[in-house]
């Protein structure tokens, strides 16, 4: 980019400005369309502990505005799922202005997958770990130790999880687009795969229930997108030629 062609700095913020109003916008109005069904929602989340707990047993909840914060957290987190493809959409949008014609096409497609895998992360640990996860924990109750969760604790647990899956199993498209930019190749994650295994594990250590189940439940589909990082990142690398054929990037236009 030649030195005329470049943005001031206020512009990029006032760029960045309108694009986070337009995320704050997404999120108010899932937030608003998730807080009429926050019963129903807190009882799909709550599911998998549910199904797992002693006939009888039942959440609780402590204090009396604990239960009304509750619901309004599960609106929050369900209106940020909501709106997760407009706020990857603005995310990619800030930074193409940067990307080459070529790259730009692919944007869309990024913004499908992100949201894709990112969402295929939290059903993945709804579904597979949460089960394990509270069965491990219930597992230490006896005959005068009796548990008694509650709804803030729970919903507190559960959103890390979901979060912390969602977060991870970006990992291809993050992998896939650092070999685009030519910061890692092919034969560099190959090389560096042993290293990446031990990461995973240490990774299902932390974010997991401490059980070796639920630890490999989450260290085994990060292995399996390693791989899949390494077939994207082969043919999404950048060739040498490409760089010359697309020319550089052009300039953001002024409003």
């Amino acid at each position: 980019m030649h030195e005329e062609d470049k943005i001031p700095f206020t512009a990029h913020l006032e760029e960045l400005r309108k694009r986070l109003i337009v995320c704050f916008i997404a999120v108010g109005i899932g937030f608003v369309a998730a807080y009429g069904f926050k019963e129903k929602l807190f009882q799909v989340l709550t599911a998998p502990l549910i199904r797992v707990m002693k006939s009888g047993d039942t959440l609780i909840f402590t204090n009396l505005p604990e239960a009304f914060f509750t619901y309004l957290k599960v609106s929050f987190l369900a209106g940020v799922m909501l709106a997760a493809p407009v706020i990857l959409y603005q995310f990619w949008m800030f930074v193409a202005p940067g990307l080459y014609k070529r790259e730009r096409r692919v944007l869309l497609p990024i913004v499908f997958l992100s949201t894709l895998f990112f969402l295929g992360g939290a059903l993945f640990g709804y579904f597979f770990v949460f089960p394990w996860g509270f069965k491990f924990f219930l597992g230490f109750a006896t005959e005068h130790i009796r548990p008694l969760p509650s709804m803030r604790e729970y919903l507190s647990l559960s959103a890390k999880l979901l979060l912390a899956f969602g977060i991870v199993f970006e990992m291809p498209l993050v992998l896939m687009a650092m070999a685009r930019l030519g910061i890692v190749s092919v034969d560099f994650l190959k090389k560096n795969r042993k290293y990446a295994i031990l990461l995973f594990f240490i990774v299902g250590a932390i974010l997991t229930p401490p059980d070796v189940v639920t630890q490999i439940m989450m260290a085994v589909p990060l292995m399996l997108l390693y791989e899949f990082s390494i077939i994207g990142a082969r043919i999404f690398a950048r060739k040498p030629a490409e760089s010359d054929a697309d020319g550089a990037p052009e300039p953001q236009k002024k409003e």
